[in-house]
């Protein structure tokens, strides 16, 4: 949950996890199963607003898991999504929980 998350039109997303026993750095681990809304995405199709508003993660962790559900790493591929469900592009993830190692 520390990382930064941009959708490609320059909106902001963030990370609602739906669980907080599981941390790293005194943040939640974000999982797919996780919403991420997205907000100030200024995508304009045609004069029709069409910002995004979500993104989902087709391509999450394929080995660690967290209570059951993938978890989101900064080497996951997503998709920014508008309200009507188009899709919109990839996000990028500029800043990351730096990698810990467990002892």
């Amino acid at each position: 949950m520390g990382a930064t998350i941009v959708c490609p039109h320059g909106g902001l997303a963030t990370v609602q996890a739906a669980q907080t026993r599981v941390t790293v750095s005194g943040s939640a681990v974000a999982r797919a199963a996780d919403t991420y809304p997205v907000t100030g995405c200024p995508l304009n199709i045609n004069g029709k607003p069409q910002p995004c508003v979500t993104i989902q993660w087709p391509g999450p962790a394929t080995r660690v898991t967290v209570n059951g559900n993938p978890v989101v790493l900064a080497t996951s591929t997503g998709l920014c999504r508008s309200a009507e469900q188009a899709p919109q592009g990839p996000p990028t993830v500029p800043a990351v929980q730096p990698r810990v190692v467990a002892q």
